[in-house]
């Protein structure tokens, strides 16, 4: 992965670590066979088959935390929300409100660049039916603590879905934070003490929601007006 030369040094050596990580056995199995077993649509790509770091504007005010990369998406392509439908739903909406410069997600090397927006996920390796185990989640908090320390400007996060809200709220927990922990609900947002960034909340813009209607496109653009609108007050 090429990171842009404004990327801060320790971001550079973090995402460094994180792409070197092995530490679930069976997340690195399953990703490693995911790159060797292309799925036939890409079988002449060299898939990238390694964790993922986040991308983005290091002076983001804007963090989305996401689940973790797809097996033919971000496994694939090297970057988060990238070579799947999930990653151009979500490029719509962030090209729609000024937070991309494009409206889809392609490839590593397509162009894309995110404005006042940085993307990271609570799990780096693609797992099994996109369902990591808790170990895992746990395993991977420290690079979600370490790089969200390293963007100085954030002022809002937004979790897509569940598991990335509760990833989110129990890595603050686990740094030592206290406050009420609310209820996950689409479209809520949430004051969760003095000092914290604000959290709103999406369901995840996977193809199962996106496709059934459980998140539509105006679902999604309301939720980020709001951060609009509050990153504008």
């Amino acid at each position: 992965m090429i990171l842009d030369k404004k990327v801060p040094g320790a971001l550079r050596e973090l995402t460094d670590r994180i792409v070197a990580c092995r530490r679930c056995p069976r997340l690195v199995q399953y990703r490693e066979m995911v790159a060797r077993q292309k799925r036939a649509a890409y079988k002449h790509e060299t898939y990238w088959g390694k964790p993922l770091p986040g991308f983005g504007d290091p002076q983001a005010r804007l963090l989305i935390v996401g689940l973790a990369p797809a097996a033919h998406g971000g496994n694939r392509t090297g970057r988060m929300f990238t070579g799947d439908s999930s990653g151009n739903f979500l490029m719509r909406g962030l090209n729609k409100y000024g937070f991309a410069n494009l409206p889809d997600s392609i490839s590593s090397d397509d162009g894309l660049q995110l404005q006042d927006a940085y993307i990271l996920a609570i799990v780096r390796c693609a797992p099994p039916d996109n369902k990591p185990l808790p170990s895992e989640v746990v395993n991977c908090r420290q690079f979600l603590l370490e790089e969200s320390a390293l963007l100085p400007n954030i002022q809002a996060v937004l979790a897509l879905g569940k598991v990335a809200f509760d990833g989110y709220l129990n890595a603050l927990v686990s740094h030592g934070l206290r406050f009420s922990k609310p209820l996950f609900k689409h479209g809520a947002q949430y004051e969760l003490m003095s000092g914290l960034p604000r959290l709103f909340t999406s369901y995840h813009p996977s193809r199962q929601n996106t496709q059934t209607g459980r998140l539509t496109e105006e679902m999604f653009n309301d939720v980020l007006e709001q951060i609009r609108a509050f990153l504008c007050s």
